[in-house]
């Protein structure tokens, strides 16, 4: 049977491309995976896939990153880990891949950690995984990113600010290493944010000062003493 021409029953509304019979090529087969991809099917991509490796002598799963792509978010989403991990291993992808599949290598592990601990993993318990698990170089150029921080890193750094302002230099570095950053943009980061929560806090110490300035102002105001020769304003000795 033509695969292609056998996708409208599988995928009721998605067309069949016109092409002849065992004719079809990675290329094609690789589009059919990346629009199942961008609708978020998972079933339909998984039936597509299965689909596939059931032809004789085909070795089209192997034959392009989308594919590839593909029996890896399907592995995901069906919670076979090690399956994901081979295929994340083993192929070389391009960069443009490499958020998504990075973001599925971690949550794997984090889930793995999660379910042998029982427990929800807390940011430092996900830092001494991702120690742990380092990014494959297949989908990671190895390239640290500390020109800027990302919301990942501001969370995680925002998160040891609350249970410590004043990390030794062993925190330093342990969250340099979960963040990517350098030591010193840590101790950089920390000093400019106790920096900003003291002017906060000044600030609001004035306005709460200034509040009661007012507030006894205007009480004075309203408020007129007894007259009496002792008091007068107008009597100086």
């Amino acid at each position: 049977m033509n695969l292609f021409s056998a996708l409208p029953a599988l995928f009721p509304g998605l067309p069949a491309p016109t092409i002849p019979s065992l004719n079809f090529s990675a290329q094609q087969v690789a589009q059919v995976c990346e629009q199942l991809e961008e609708s978020g099917d998972t079933d339909r991509l998984a039936r597509f896939l299965w689909s596939l490796s059931v032809i004789p002598g085909s070795n089209l799963l192997t034959q392009h990153e989308s594919i590839i792509r593909a029996r890896a978010i399907v592995a995901f989403q069906q919670n076979n880990y090690r399956e994901l991990y081979t295929l994340l291993e083993n192929h070389k992808f391009t960069r443009d891949s490499h958020p998504k599949l990075q973001a599925m290598w971690m949550e794997a592990h984090y889930q793995e950690a999660e379910k042998l601990r029982g427990r929800p993993l807390g940011p430092v318990d996900k830092y001494r995984v991702r120690k742990k698990f380092p990014l494959p170089r297949t989908i990671w150029d190895g390239e640290q990113k500390t020109h800027c921080f990302k919301e990942r890193t501001r969370g995680l750094l925002r998160e040891w600010y609350l249970q410590d302002p004043y990390p030794n230099p062993a925190k330093k570095r342990e969250l340099a290493q979960a963040t990517g950053l350098t030591a010193t943009q840590v101790g950089n980061w920390f000093k400019n944010r106790r920096q900003r929560d003291r002017a906060a806090a000044a600030k609001n110490r004035n306005s709460n000062n200034q509040y009661d300035s007012q507030t006894a102002s205007s009480s004075n105001h309203n408020y007129s003493p007894p007259s009496s020769p002792e008091l007068d304003p107008d009597v100086t000795d």
